[in-house]
């Protein structure tokens, strides 16, 4: 089976997590410019907190940059207080939102069925799905990671997804935050993985998917990851809260 994806336009989205308030507008903006000045050859998203979603959407209008959302949950409305669902996060000018981060996945238990479920939500609302993937340290030490990523694929995919309303995000949970990165052949190892499953699950479509990696990608290993084959773009953690760090990313796209 041919893993050797079509040429596929990358994306490069930048994850605040819990970080950020009203004063971070104008990095919004400043990256809105930026985008539009520039040629990226990338889709380029933030998703910031929820409380930034409506303001950092309307500072960007008009402009290439789109604003996603970190979580929701699976249902459109009802009692469960605290959370947001993806019919909100749309009506706040959310575009995407990312589902089953390796922080929701191991810090709230959350299992491939309500991944799937959050994903299928947010495709209802005719967002697009970010769906995350990733093996822990002891997971990738004992030589499970394309067990671990391959089962929260088929797990996490709704039978509804196409290329076009859901990325795959490949993110090690023991590289996050910590400016650790696997080694290129690893990253294409899972890639190529992934690729291969997607195939077997949409043999019309899975050559299609973008397949992103996460992971302390910075500007000094971006340019290194995004030419690896089946990388079709960045999951970006801290480097997208500096306006240095991030168009420098874009820059190497």
């Amino acid at each position: 089976m041919s893993v050797r994806p079509l040429k596929i336009r990358p994306a490069i989205i930048g994850n605040w997590k819990m970080n950020g308030s009203g004063k971070e507008i104008k990095l919004v903006s400043r990256f809105a410019d930026f985008v539009n000045k520039h040629k990226i050859a990338a889709d380029v998203m933030i998703c910031p907190p929820a409380t930034l979603i409506d303001r950092a959407g309307l500072a960007v209008k008009g402009s290439k940059l789109r604003i996603g959302a970190q979580n929701c949950h699976n249902e459109p409305s009802g009692a469960h207080t605290g959370d947001i669902s993806a019919t909100m996060l749309k009506d706040a000018g959310a575009r995407a939102v990312i589902v089953g981060h390796s922080e929701r996945r191991t810090g709230y238990d959350e299992t491939d069925k309500q991944v799937r479920q959050k994903a299928q939500a947010v495709i209802d609302q005719g967002l697009q799905a970010i769906i995350c993937l990733g093996e822990t340290r002891q997971q990738f030490n004992k030589g499970q990671t394309l067990q671990v990523v391959g089962r929260q694929l088929r797990g996490s995919l709704p039978s509804s997804a196409t290329p076009q309303n859901t990325l795959i995000a490949y993110e090690p949970v023991w590289a996050i935050g910590s400016g650790r990165t696997p080694k290129p052949d690893d990253i294409i190892k899972v890639h190529t993985h992934l690729r291969k499953t997607l195939l077997k699950l949409h043999p019309k479509a899975g050559a299609k998917f973008k397949i992103l990696y996460g992971g302390s990608v910075s500007a000094a290993n971006a340019s290194t990851i995004l030419a690896l084959e089946n990388v079709n773009g960045a999951l970006v953690g801290g480097a997208s809260l500096s306006f240095k760090d991030f168009t420098a990313i874009l820059r190497s796209v």
